[in-house]
């Protein structure tokens, strides 16, 4: 099973069918929605992850995309604004894998490497300087 996110962008005119059902009934995917703004008539955008084998994700997208419905699969990282931090330490209280940490020099640190993408830390950032970011693969 793999996971992976796209995000998906809607003619107006495929707004209103009902194509999270179709993933799931025909292509065995299960979906989690992160983010969505679909009004019937208009255009809209889903973002979502969707589980599968590999074969199901590969025709699933096929469907979507023959359905006219723009499919972009997208990676997510923390990103860290680290001229903007104030290294107050409000982000490494929520952060259970320790990717966030203050030294002994009182400055805040951060290793990707550890980070399991909670997005923990970009809730508790009172300067918003930790943020999500898609890049497209």
């Amino acid at each position: 099973m793999k996971t992976i996110k796209v995000m998906m962008r809607f003619p107006a005119s495929q707004t209103d069918k009902p194509v999270t059902s179709y993933l799931v009934r025909d292509y065995n995917l299960v979906f989690n929605i992160l983010q969505a703004q679909i009004h019937p008539g208009m255009r809209g955008e889903l973002t979502m992850e969707l589980t599968g084998s590999e074969e199901d994700l590969a025709n699933g997208i096929a469907f979507l995309r023959g359905e006219h419905i723009e499919v972009v699969v997208v990676s997510r990282s923390i990103v860290w604004d680290c001229d903007s931090c104030v290294h107050c330490g409000a982000c490494t209280a929520v952060c259970p894998s320790a990717a966030l940490s203050l030294g002994s020099d009182g400055l805040l640190s951060f290793d990707e490497s550890k980070c399991v993408l909670c997005e923990l830390c970009v809730k508790s950032c009172p300067l918003s300087v930790m943020a999500v970011n898609y890049t497209e693969n």
